[in-house]
């Protein structure tokens, strides 16, 4: 039985329908990270925005006539992008292996599968609950401090937080190597590029890695200061990143920067929610 059911599992994780659903969900990634951006250069430019993070925008959306469309959008689009991570890892779909590395990686899908199946999550709920969030004025802050006292009071909780500090720092890293080389073309179909696309996907891509390499490292250094001080209030999520640029000397230009970052990464993923070999 078990030697029949493995390949019609292996089939159905490598169907077309899991694929459009991680282009779906790329194109729901790149609206939280466009949002995301467009607040933070109304900040730069005195227009009312603010520094956030996904659930922030989330919130945000929330308290707009039109956002509980936008909201039923997002949720179906981060539960698809989360199913697509599930199923790649559970299935292989990107031929990582079976060997220490491509465990990791594969790990690492299911890890982002979480995080967007919880965005999703609080997207529905957002909308169940829009009568109350009405009028809030954004709310939903991050809760990166409340989270990280949690952990840290938990037997070794020292070291949990350090090693997710390590995580954001790694991913920091990747993303900074990956925009400079521009690695990241070598998922992408370019042989069904209109030459005209390449150059911006290319560009996009680069500012786009480098900005989130900028943003997730700083999470991983606060991190790794509130662990080691024990103060849970050092921690931060992107929004409270993005607030460190802000204070700064050369703060709004530092914010800008990285916020034209985040609106090129948006960019970018509707790049490769066209083009991306899923």
């Amino acid at each position: 039985m078990a030697s029949t059911t493995a390949p019609r599992v292996r089939r159905a994780v490598r169907s077309d329908w899991v694929a459009r659903a991680g282009r779906i969900g790329l194109v729901a990634k790149g609206a939280s990270y466009a949002l995301i951006g467009i607040l933070a250069i109304q900040l730069v430019a005195g227009r009312g925005g603010q520094t956030a993070d996904r659930q922030v925008v989330l919130h945000r959306l929330a308290t707009e006539s039109w956002g509980p469309y936008a909201l039923v959008a997002l949720a179906v689009g981060f539960a698809a992008y989360a199913l697509w991570q599930f199923l790649d890892a559970a299935g292989d779909r990107r031929n990582r292996g079976d060997d220490a590395p491509g465990l990791a990686k594969r790990a690492a899908s299911v890890g982002i599968g979480i995080v967007y199946a919880a965005s999703a999550a609080l997207a529905a709920s957002l909308v169940l609950d829009a009568h109350r969030s009405t009028g809030s004025g954004g709310g939903g802050g991050s809760k990166a401090p409340q989270e990280t006292a949690r952990v840290l009071g938990w037997p070794g909780g020292k070291w949990i937080v350090l090693a997710v500090a390590a995580g954001f720092i790694g991913a920091g890293l990747a993303n900074g190597y990956t925009g400079a080389t521009a690695k990241f073309t070598e998922r992408l179909d370019r042989r069904r590029m209109r030459r005209a696309v390449e150059p911006a996907a290319v560009t996009t891509g680069v500012v786009g890695h480098l900005a989130r390499g900028v943003v997730f490292g700083l999470i991983g250094v606060f991190l790794a200061q509130a662990a080691l001080d024990y103060d849970p209030q050092k921690a931060v999520g992107i929004d409270g990143a993005l607030a460190k640029l802000a204070h700064q000397p050369e703060g709004p230009w530092l914010l800008g920067a990285v916020a034209a970052g985040f609106i090129a990464y948006a960019l970018y993923c509707g790049v490769e929610a066209a083009y991306r070999r899923m």
